[in-house]
């Protein structure tokens, strides 16, 4: 469980330090998610919760989608999410992706969701070309 709060923890510091991201609580203070331009690009859940942590990603990218599916765990996302490529991915599962690979699926989810501008401002910030 400790682990799993460890990866929840860097994929939410990794989500809130893409630019212009910002936390809301939409539902509860219990449950987060990350937004840019007023739309969720990860649906982090709570890191203390009953349940292990979890995250939803939007991987419109069929490889991504593909691989996330891998996951032990993992699922389309509830309320007619998964039709649009949101996946839910536990991170309490033995064998759960690294927080490596989960803050690779958040940058993705980022690009799919953000403004252009965003997009360039998080390539110049990285040093590649979109």
């Amino acid at each position: 469980m400790k682990a799993a709060v460890r990866k929840w923890e860097a994929v939410r510091e990794f989500a809130l330090g893409l630019p212009e991201a910002v936390e809301e609580q939409p539902w509860d203070p219990a449950s987060s998610v990350v937004k840019i331009n007023k739309k969720i690009f990860v649906f982090l859940g709570s890191a203390d919760g009953p349940e292990p942590p979890g995250l939803s990603v939007k991987l419109t990218d069929e490889d991504l989608h593909g691989h996330a599916m891998t996951a032990p765990g993992a699922e389309p996302t509830g309320y007619g999410l998964g039709r649009s490529g949101w996946v839910t991915v536990p991170l309490g599962e033995k064998g759960s992706p690294s927080a490596e690979v989960l803050c690779e699926w958040v940058e993705e989810s980022y690009r799919t969701v953000a403004l252009k501008r965003h997009v360039k401002a998080l390539d110049e910030r990285s040093g590649t070309e979109g």
